[in-house]
């Protein structure tokens, strides 16, 4: 039995979801906006013919293209189909890394060759018959080859290239850049070395690629040259870091709106510490600026810990440190690092007041069966009433960050 390694990619995924509940949207010029409805985080091929890109401001995406349908995105809804087609794949390979929300890699296997091409074509049909999200399959040696290769067969293909001279015909085609890892800055690197198409990486000398991109650069060139040494992740590593924050939409230099934020996405990360059964060891805010200026502040905690009013009370003098004053900032990342096992670590510390734990974590208990009864932010620190809009609009109680078990990150 010939063993190979196969990576599926839905196309346009989240205009896809949203064409799957509304048939209305299909052969339509289709573009998601961000939470805010600031920019568009994803557009249909028709509107990226009409000049449509990622990131781009809806009032720039207007101008480009008028006729099209803008509709703000529902993580919500696009994690329901995520994990339905994860079913999929799973009921055909015996292996699958659920790597990021609309794309997957997986374990193939085949007596010969035909049965890869047969295999990734039945997986694509089905996906596409059962939930009804076009989708591309490649399959090839190494997890590198099969992205590689499913990207070129976009949109709508399937292809399995298991023999070396069709690998370096496709790996001669493509910039560097196109390698997941390999990015503007790296790019540049390897090209100062004559290095600008993936085949030139996979026909350079392994320790020169080694030394521009280190290890990781060195296990990219094994697998584009056929050696699979990165594994199918079925569990997701565990977590170095957590963070939750992102943009505020609008900007504001309002301190109060500040700590607002501060407040919600705490309580964000919160929820992921305690689903994962972690406590943080140091808390860190970071503030970009409109002008290009950021703010860092740090704090490592006496003993690492997931309740609130610790973390709430670290947090504040990390936004103090962040904050410039009258610059107006855009966004705000809260992240938690040297995390610790919840059993392994205390919550509090010996010299707080005798019940003040007991008492927050009664508190906790009552917040998560309140939220998990009426909604995910119906209970929730005051401190937030500032932002009443965020908690009116349903889109904002769920995002991509919120989709849990993926590996990308």
């Amino acid at each position: 039995m010939l063993r190979a390694v196969g990576h599926l990619d839905a196309d346009c995924f989240y205009v896809s979801a949203e064409r799957v509940r509304d048939w209305f949207l299909r052969d339509k010029p289709v573009g998601v906006l961000g939470n805010q409805g600031a920019c568009v985080i994803a557009k249909s091929y028709e509107m990226k013919r009409a000049g449509v890109g990622t990131g781009m401001p809806i009032w720039d995406a207007l101008v480009k293209c008028p006729d099209g349908v803008y509709v703000k995105r529902d993580f919500r809804w696009y994690e329901v189909l995520s994990r339905l087609m994860l079913e999929v794949v799973r009921e055909i390979s015996p292996r699958v890394e659920y790597y990021s929300i609309d794309e997957f890699f997986f374990t193939a296997e085949g007596a010969c060759a035909d049965d890869f091409q047969r295999l990734a074509e039945s997986m694509r049909d089905q996906i596409w018959e059962r939930l009804g999200v076009p989708a591309t399959v490649g399959i090839a040696r190494t997890r590198t080859l099969a992205k590689l290769i499913s990207d070129s067969a976009k949109p709508f293909g399937a292809l399995a290239v298991m023999d070396r001279d069709a690998e370096e015909r496709l790996l001669a085609d493509r910039p560097v850049t196109e390698i997941t890892g390999i990015a503007g800055r790296r790019g540049a690197r390897l090209a100062v070395w004559g290095i600008k198409t993936c085949l030139d990486l996979a026909r350079a000398d392994r320790r020169l690629v080694r030394s521009v991109l280190t290890a990781t650069g060195e296990a990219l060139w094994w697998e584009l040259n056929g050696d699979p040494v990165q594994a199918i992740q079925v569990k997701r590593p565990a977590h170095k870091a957590i963070a939750r924050g992102g943009s505020f939409g609008e900007s504001t230099s309002d301190p109060v709106l500040l700590h607002a934020w501060l407040v919600r996405n705490l309580e964000r990360l919160i929820e992921e510490l305690e689903y994962h059964g972690v406590a943080a060891g140091r808390l860190t805010v970071a503030i970009p600026y409109k002008d290009g200026r950021s703010g860092v502040g740090q704090i490592n905690l006496a003993a690492p810990s997931d309740r609130f009013d610790i973390l709430l009370e670290a947090a504040r003098p990390c936004l103090r440190t962040a904050w410039i004053p009258r610059a107006v900032a855009t966004h705000m990342h809260v992240i938690a690092e040297d995390l610790t096992r919840r059993p392994d670590c205390s919550a509090g510390d010996l010299f707080e007041p005798p019940g003040r734990a007991e008492q927050a974590q009664a508190i906790a208990r009552l917040k998560r069966a309140v939220n998990a009864r009426h909604g995910r932010f119906v209970l929730r620190s005051a401190a937030t009433l500032a932002l009443p809009a965020i908690y009116r609009d349903t889109a904002n109680s769920y995002d991509i960050c919120d989709v849990r078990g993926k590996s990308c990150f």
